[in-house]
């Protein structure tokens, strides 16, 4: 199914992308705002969550229970999250009912009620979320590898701190609100079964009066202190390795991704075939390219047992210090295989499509056909990759564990 990307952008600032396919029955639309946790005040860390949660309990001439009710009844299956540079907000449905789904979502971005009385009940919620991290180590662990991998405020949690969500009062979630949510530098993009030139008019009609508020971009800083190891009571060990690589909007982004896939994609990868299949040292193990607009790292976990965590540690290390040397064509084309079948099933889900394309805009100031990604996987070649790999190899690991004992860190490794 080849699809038309195109783009519309309102006298406000706020950008519209859509592919429009005719051979689905569904429409997913996805809205991108600038209102992630790095504009959190040092003292309201979670506010930007805490906005969140309560925009969802009523919005324009509903209160939540209506809100959510009328979503259902559109058969819109919507879902929410808060990021560190944005707020994404979800909704997929039959395409009859699109414009009708597009609009709910207006009212939460536009007009939420913020009830003052709902303030505690939203806290809790969000508090709760926080405590959660307490039973899932290995979220804790990345939460700190990443804090201490990206300067500050790229690298902070969106859930926040105790002590910023209980400080939050009503107005500074008002105050968060009005400053952020504003067409200027919000993204809505959709895919699927509908008319270009009506999703235009009826963006228009609905977001064309928001009015826009100049944002400034926070200034990072390098104030993070570091933490070698979490101690932790347990019976596992879990291991974070971090190093910095290039970010989407790169040139060589695809060279970039394609060495990471070869070391942990699919269970003929190499950390899934050398740390958990060959030596059976962890029960998970992956790493990841986690990129924001202007900087990214490879993120790196090994879970395992207390008593074989050193060699966890040292085992994932070489491997991924290995990379640097080199990739093989077979690993080359099986890393292909796997990346076509999801492309293909990105391009049947209209879900994914709008979550890609508003991802592309933020990152590419445009967004890419499926064809040109998939070209751009063709023209992937072991001598490309290998050239990238030699001229940045992984270095400045960064290293963090958590749980009952401290690991040595190998000699050179900084």
């Amino acid at each position: 199914m080849s699809a038309e990307i195109l783009s519309h952008k309102l006298e406000n600032g706020m950008v519209v992308v859509g592919e429009p396919t005719r051979g689905v029955e569904s429409a997913a639309f996805t809205f991108l705002a600038p209102a992630g946790c790095c504009y959190d005040p040092p003292e309201r860390a979670g506010l930007a969550s805490l906005t969140s949660e309560m925009m969802l309990r009523g919005a324009g001439p509903r209160d939540s229970r209506t809100w959510i009710s009328d979503l259902e009844n559109l058969g819109v299956e919507r879902g929410e999250s808060v990021g560190v540079a944005q707020s994404t907000y979800h909704g997929a449905t039959l395409r009859d009912n699109l414009y009708a789904g597009i609009e709910l979502f207006a009212d939460m971005l536009r007009r939420p009620h913020l009830p003052a009385d709902q303030l505690e009940a939203g806290r809790s919620a969000c508090l709760q979320e926080l405590r959660a991290i307490d039973d899932e180590p290995s979220h804790k662990l990345m939460i700190e590898l990443r804090r201490q991998q990206y300067p500050d405020p790229w690298g902070r949690s969106s859930l926040g701190d105790e002590r910023g969500l209980r400080a939050a009062t009503i107005d500074d979630i008002h105050t968060f609100h009005e400053r952020h949510y504003r067409p200027n530098k919000t993204i809505l993009s959709v895919a699927g079964n509908f008319n270009w030139r009506q999703l235009c008019d009826e963006i228009e009609r609905v977001f064309g009066d928001w009015e826009s508020v100049e944002l400034s971009e926070p200034t990072a800083s390098n104030g993070q202190s570091p933490r070698s190891h979490i101690p932790f009571e347990s019976n596992q060990s879990h291991v974070g390795i971090a190093y910095p690589t290039i970010p989407y909007k790169h040139p060589d982004y695809f060279q970039a991704w394609a060495a990471v896939g070869v070391l942990s994609s699919g269970s003929s990868s190499r950390l899934f075939t050398e740390v958990r299949e060959r030596r059976g040292l962890c029960y998970t193990v992956y790493a990841s390219l986690h990129t924001q607009r202007d900087r990214a790292s490879v993120l790196c976990y090994a879970g395992t047992t207390a008593e074989r965590a050193q060699e966890t540690l040292d085992v994932t290390i070489a491997e991924v210090q290995r990379l640097g040397k080199g990739i093989q064509q077979n690993e080359l084309d099986r890393l292909k295989a796997r990346i076509k079948s999801s492309l293909i099933m990105q391009q049947e889900s209209t879900s994914s499509r709008s979550g890609a394309l508003g991802r592309d805009w933020y990152h590419l100031g445009r967004a890419r056909p499926l064809e040109e990604v998939g070209k751009l996987v063709d023209e992937l070649t072991a001598e490309s990759i290998n050239a990238f790999l030699k001229k940045n190899p992984p270095k400045n690991l960064l290293i963090v564990t958590l749980g009952p004992e401290a690991l040595e860190i190998p000699n050179g490794i900084s």
